[in-house]
């Protein structure tokens, strides 16, 4: 099971925007991996998620989500292999069946590679279904110091 606390950053209705958090680099080599690098090259691209939830939320609350990692393991899959396989069909078919010249099967390969990223990412719009609330955080005001204590 994948966790990972997320900020709301929107409600409306059912549909709940969580502001994913800025990427860093792991404690384990302090970025020297490259991780830290990647970091600092998509800081600027702030990314979302939306799903739907029954929970009662409000703004700025913090949100466990969790994901089974079979279903990472299953969309890393289809990601990389159905492009790279309709790439291959495509390509065998323009060679064996159609007897096309070397750059027209190319093309079929890229036009294959491309069918199959946009089965892909088709099939990976259902994920967000698959993600659910594992534990909503209370809503905590910030400690202060009250005069006289």
């Amino acid at each position: 099971m994948i966790e990972k606390t997320f900020t709301v950053a929107k409600v409306e209705n059912t549909l709940v925007t969580f502001a994913l958090p800025k990427p860093q680099a792991c404690s384990g080599c302090d970025g020297k991996c490259g991780s830290l690098t990647f970091a600092k090259l998509f800081a600027n691209k702030r990314s979302e998620l939306t799903i739907e939830s029954k929970e009662r939320l409000e703004v700025g609350q913090k949100v466990d989500l969790a994901l089974d990692d079979s279903h990472v393991i299953k969309m890393s899959l289809l990601t990389y292999m159905v492009p790279l396989l309709l790439a291959l069909i495509f390509t065998i078919v323009s060679t064996n069946v159609f007897v096309l010249a070397e750059l027209w099967q190319v093309l079929f390969a890229i036009i294959g590679g491309y069918v199959g990223f946009i089965l892909a990412k088709e099939k990976q719009k259902g994920l967000k279904n698959r993600i659910k609330i594992k534990k909503i955080h209370p809503i905590s005001l910030p400690i202060t110091q009250i005069n006289g204590d």
